[in-house]
């Protein structure tokens, strides 16, 4: 009978080394190899960690070749549009979805507890005017550490859910705080009567008082169930992508036995980057750059131009090799929009020729190079009058209960150690 292991042999001396074989439920087995230094003197060597598996984990499933995504074993097609985000929340953070009164329950406390202590208020008044929302997120996740010192030192299930259900409620004041405090206009907080998106987009539009600001046309900037539902989408497709570079990053850091918040704020500053959550503000650059549909194919032949540096922004995926699942999801969202919201927008005609574009050339097809999460959200996010710079905070907001199961799911894994990864050294 045949064995559950792989042989390694090491060709310089004939040394065979035998490892066992672990199967998932899904996607590739591993090999376990957390004895080869010992066995060997030797390390693996993966940059990127691109065939390293770092953990084992109930959450998330990703299959890049069939473009498939799954939360908890349900398909992101069956959640986005289809279960509210909270919903969807409740899911990553406790297994299942929420029946009906649940749901209800976590709603309501999640609207209660949205509500920032003034000192954290407080601290946005002590950074520049100007300050990216990005960087005041941060810094006002950092300090709720220094507001619930008792999450420090968690010792049962109810205080782990006390902990994800107050930062998941407060995330979207934060960042609704962080981009009106960046343009001086006055903070608005959260209204209890409204759902968590909607709450959103109210505390980033209203004016004190609690009245929405009119436009240039004389009507009120009211909130529309349509955009809602869309920013709805956005978060539930955000929530959770396995072991990406910022969930790595709230996991390493929550091996440390650090604050949970203190791992949370670290996420934040991960995701910044313009190869991670900045990229859909890289995607609405670039359209701006290419400035009109007319000047479209030769972008296009620019960015097939071998020898020459430009590349198309929202196009391929390193996980993804076909289509991105989220993607697709959005598609049907902005046609909608555009529909419902009358929207004429140039931005949007460029991109639907980029798309178009992309979609019909050999050279995109043969190397997998389909519209990405980030094309998509980037022009939706714009159609709702989102300002670019909150982008990368929508999708901050969008993670959190991601970052929170995961977080949750090392604490609760009796294996779990120090990240603590080896390096070549080719120094002097």
């Amino acid at each position: 009978m045949a064995k559950n292991t792989f042989t390694l042999t090491d060709n310089r001396n004939g040394k065979a080394y035998e490892y066992n074989i672990i199967d998932g439920t899904r996607g590739p087995s591993v090999v376990d190899i957390r004895t080869f230094y010992k066995d060997t003197g030797m390390f693996t060597y993966d940059p990127g960690y691109t065939s390293t598996a770092s953990c084992d984990s109930k959450i998330t499933f990703i299959d890049g070749e069939n473009s498939e995504l799954r939360y908890r074993g349900h398909d992101i097609s069956e959640l986005a549009g289809k279960h509210s985000f909270l919903d969807v929340s409740y899911l990553l953070m406790r297994g299942q979805l929420p029946t009906e009164q649940a749901s209800k329950n976590f709603d309501l406390e999640i609207r209660h507890r949205s509500f920032l202590n003034e000192g954290i208020i407080r601290l946005f008044d002590a950074l520049p005017d100007g300050a990216h929302p990005m960087a005041t997120m941060g810094a006002a996740t950092m300090a709720l550490a220094a507001f619930y010192k008792d999450h420090l030192h968690l010792e049962d299930e109810e205080q782990f859910k006390i902990m994800r259900r107050r930062i998941l409620a407060k995330m979207p004041t934060i960042a609704a705080m962080a981009y009106r405090n960046s343009i001086g206009t006055p903070l608005i907080y959260p209204d209890v009567d409204k759902y968590f998106t909607e709450n959103f987009l109210y505390m980033l539009r209203a004016y004190p008082g609690g009245k929405m600001k009119y436009l240039g046309n004389g009507k009120s900037d009211e909130i529309r169930q349509v955009e809602v539902d869309a920013l709805d989408a956005i978060f539930t497709l955000h929530a959770d992508h396995e072991q990406n570079a910022s969930t790595t990053t709230v996991r390493n850091v929550g091996s440390t036995e650090a604050h949970p918040y203190v791992a949370i704020a670290s996420g934040i500053s991960a995701l910044w980057g313009s190869a991670h959550g900045g990229a859909n503000e890289k995607v609405m650059d670039q359209l701006r750059m290419i400035g009109d549909v007319k000047n479209v194919p030769s972008y296009i032949a620019k960015a097939k131009d071998k020898n020459d540096p430009f590349r198309l922004m929202g196009f391929g995926h390193r996980v993804y090799k076909n289509r991105d699942p989220r993607a697709e999801a959005l598609k049907g969202l902005q046609d909608k929009l555009r529909e419902e919201l009358n929207l004429d927008s140039k931005l949007l005609d460029i991109a639907a020729a980029v798309e178009e574009a992309a979609l019909s050339d050999d050279y995109f097809k043969q190397r997998g190079l389909y519209p990405n999460i980030d094309f998509y959200s980037g022009v939706i996010l714009t159609a709702l009058r989102i300002p670019t710079a909150m982008f990368t905070p929508i999708f901050v907001i969008g993670r959190t209960p991601g970052w929170l199961a995961q977080w949750s799911e090392l604490k609760q894994d009796p294996s779990a150690k120090i990240a603590r990864p080896r390096q070549l050294y080719t120094g002097k």
